[in-house]
């Protein structure tokens, strides 16, 4: 979740094929949770492929003595997630390439998952605080009290922070100060968290409904109503909104209006949240399948089971290869064209939190910590596929 890339190395191939040349990878960071417009998709992912993901292994594992429901965010080198347990949950910079601990903070950071904007870390607390962090040392800048625990991941957008609460409200701060600059009455709580696109604010709430708002005054500009709880995150490509509800539907709107476009009916819940990638929508549903569907038709592509436990885990896309989490305690990797299996590791416990794919490595949080999966020589390996 990147808008500006790092720096452009010019690199030696990894000797992935049969010939070693020169190749120029983009060093990236996954930022927020969405990446980019709540897409999900990282565009300049070289290092993985469909040919070598099958290589993956264990580069580095980190327990914070409990879940990591939070999804990482990954920013020049170092991996900021929220975990623990119910009673002990903290806030964590870790070193990108060992998983050591610089800093942490606790507050109960358990479901958030934080953005990180020059310098700053966004993420919201079950103590109904959002808080803005110093991203070198994690020194408290400000929190801003809602009534309520906020669930939902900060969007970070033009020095503004949105965010949904479970007061029942959206609200924008200011990113430097914290001030509140206008809030939003709905008339249910928020997981779902904010996709900001053109000026627009779009996030949908267990009050059933997907909104759309003023980004500037918080005005509402349209709603639509779906048939049950919307925990999913919205994604927007193309002045198309994607989202899923708990009524067994993943709906495609046009970004200006709301007005349904098509919907594509699951087996159950439809609250993971979905990746957009080179007209593709890839979503998981609790009936257990990861779904492939053409992002102008809603037509299936193709589904992979990933198990009864379903999937609430957020599909990640980099480089021709889906990458998420199932219930029965797997990663997958997933061939995005075909829906092939590539890739599986078991063992990692439930998974909630939603991969980030970042210059060659996979960050996942699970029911046992957090989980880095590399290339890299001497990691190890337990892939098997997953039924």
């Amino acid at each position: 979740m990147f808008k500006q890339t790092t720096a452009i190395f010019l690199l030696t191939a990894l000797c992935f094929g049969q010939h070693s040349r020169p190749t120029k990878h983009v060093l990236t960071n996954w930022s927020e949770f969405h990446r980019h417009n709540m897409t999900r998709y990282n565009p300049y992912e070289k290092f993985l492929t469909v040919n070598n993901v099958k290589n993956l292994g264990v580069k580095w594992s980190f327990d914070p003595g409990g879940w990591v429901q939070s999804s990482p965010s990954v920013v020049n080198g170092v991996i900021y997630v929220g975990g623990g347990s119910y009673q002990n949950s903290n806030m964590y910079a870790l070193d990108a390439h060992t998983g050591a601990v610089r800093w942490s903070l606790g507050s109960y950071f358990e479901y958030s998952s934080p953005a990180v904007v020059k310098g700053v870390v966004y993420i919201g607390s079950d103590d109904g605080n959002v808080y803005a962090l110093k991203a070198g040392t994690g020194d408290k800048l400000w929190s801003y009290q809602t009534s309520g625990p906020v669930y939902s991941s900060p969007t970070v957008v033009n020095g503004v922070v949105y965010v949904g609460s479970g007061d029942d409200n959206v609200y924008a701060l200011n990113a430097r100060t914290g001030e509140k600059l206008w809030s939003y009455p709905t008339s249910g709580y928020f997981v779902s968290s904010p996709a900001v696109v053109h000026g627009v604010v779009y996030i949908g709430s267990i009050d059933h409904n997907l909104y759309a708002l003023n980004a500037l005054t918080g005005a509402k500009l349209w709603s639509f109503t779906a048939g049950d709880h919307v925990y999913t995150s919205p994604a927007v490509a193309g002045g198309v909104v994607y989202f899923g509800s708990s009524d067994y539907n993943i709906y495609a709107l046009k970004a200006s209006t709301g007005a349904k476009l098509w919907s594509y009916a699951t087996k159950d819940y439809a609250d993971s949240s979905p990746a957009v990638a080179k007209g593709v929508v890839y979503m998981g549903s609790y009936d257990g399948n990861v779904y492939a569907l053409n992002a102008r038709t809603g037509e299936k592509l193709w589904s992979y089971y990933a198990g009864y436990d379903g999937v609430d885990s957020s599909p990640a896309v980099a480089n021709g290869v889906v990458y998420v989490g199932s219930g029965l305690g797997y990663v997958l990797a997933i061939n995005a064209r075909t829906g092939a299996l590539l890739w599986s590791y078991s063992g990692v416990g439930q998974e909630d939190s939603s991969p980030a794919v970042v210059n060659g490595v996979v960050y996942v949080g699970s029911a046992r910590g957090l989980y880095a999966f590399s290339l890299k020589h001497g990691a190890h390996s337990n892939s098997k596929p997953s039924k």
